[in-house]
């Protein structure tokens, strides 16, 4: 689950905004904005609406931070699936026509190449968290 802080950031990133921009629409310090976005601590209960606002957010997208951790793991799951998919095919594909004669060698190093491309994406994104 995304806490308060992160999606926070995130909308505030998505509007185009520093930390310092949000801090004197809310009245705050940007060092409160800095906290909040490191869960260090939470915006006033009776400024979550002002903060909603200013994000041109609804309130209970703000506090529903898990909803789009929930999406975004939908949406990479599927990216990786398809990635795979596209590497398996692309070397079933050859070895079935290697088989059946129907591909030069040059077509053969082509999806290879696809398939090993899509192969380094998927490990790549599945593993962006450790970089």
């Amino acid at each position: 689950m995304t806490s308060i802080g992160k999606t926070i950031a995130f909308f505030r990133k998505k509007k185009g905004m520093t930390q310092s921009e949000l801090a004197e629409k809310m009245h705050v310090t940007d060092k409160a904005v800095s906290k909040w976005e490191r869960d260090l601590s939470c915006p006033d209960v009776n400024t979550i609406a002002k903060l909603a606002d200013i994000l041109e957010v609804s309130v209970e997208e703000l506090l529903n931070a898990k909803k789009y951790e929930y999406q975004n793991t939908k949406i990479k799951a599927m990216v990786n699936l398809v990635l795979k998919a596209v590497a398996v095919a692309m070397g079933i594909g050859v070895v079935v026509l290697t088989i059946l004669k129907q591909i030069e060698i040059t077509s053969s190093i082509i999806l290879l190449g696809i398939g090993i491309t899509c192969i380094g994406i998927y490990l790549l994104n599945d593993h962006q968290d450790v970089f």
